[in-house]
């Protein structure tokens, strides 16, 4: 699929209630443990719920698996999450996060929505293999690492869903000294200049 549109457009009356609600929960937590940075609290839904949201319309309805890095506030993994639950999909997310006061949160949000997630308090790199059918991880870490992360994760198919800023392709030369891969660059909806890159095939180089 290609971006096109607003990606909350057409969703149920029920999806935007769950994400209000969880927006309502960030802004709640967020004094206290600082989710996502205070400049931004005011443009939750724009600048990270439509920002995430984008990232599921990319992905492959019928995977089973989807392996989200560095989920910190829950972003994407925990919108996608959501988006997921109210388009009837049977996707198990497994959200993985090292500081223990954000997994509280997620783990609250995950209680409060009803959502098919599991939340690993623990590093990316140490993570048992998840096999997973769909990979995503936001604002956390180069290319290059975020490759490294996911190598005992995925499988042929595995599709590696990541948003990237302007320097999106300064970050791709760069991973390309060490992989080989497939690239297909979404034009991100939410922020100028920005895409999601959508990654496979993936051999260490």
């Amino acid at each position: 699929m290609t971006l096109r549109q607003d990606p909350l457009d057409h969703v149920s009356r029920e999806t935007l209630e769950a994400l209000k609600q969880y927006e309502h929960l960030l802004k709640k937590w967020n004094p206290k443990i600082n989710l996502v940075a205070p400049a931004s609290l005011s443009e939750t839904w724009d600048r990270h719920i439509k920002d995430s949201a984008q990232i599921f319309w990319l992905a492959n309805r019928e995977a089973k698996v989807w392996l989200d890095f560095g989920s910190g506030a829950g972003f994407p993994g925990l919108v996608c999450a959501t988006l997921a639950k109210y388009e009837k999909s049977k996707t198990r997310f497994a959200l993985v996060e090292s500081d223990s006061r954000k997994c509280a949160f997620l783990r609250t949000v995950n209680r409060e929505l009803n959502l098919n997630v599991e939340i690993h308090n623990q590093r990316a790199e140490v993570l048992t293999g998840q096999d997973a059918d769909i990979i995503s991880a936001r604002a956390l870490a180069p290319l290059d690492k975020l490759l490294f992360f996911a190598q005992k994760h995925m499988k042929p198919t595995t599709q590696m869903l990541f948003p990237k800023g302007q320097n999106w392709a300064s970050e791709k030369k760069a991973a390309e000294v060490n992989w080989r891969f497939s690239c297909v660059e979404h034009p991100s909806i939410t922020l100028k200049e920005a895409v999601v890159l959508e990654i496979g095939d993936v051999v260490h180089a």
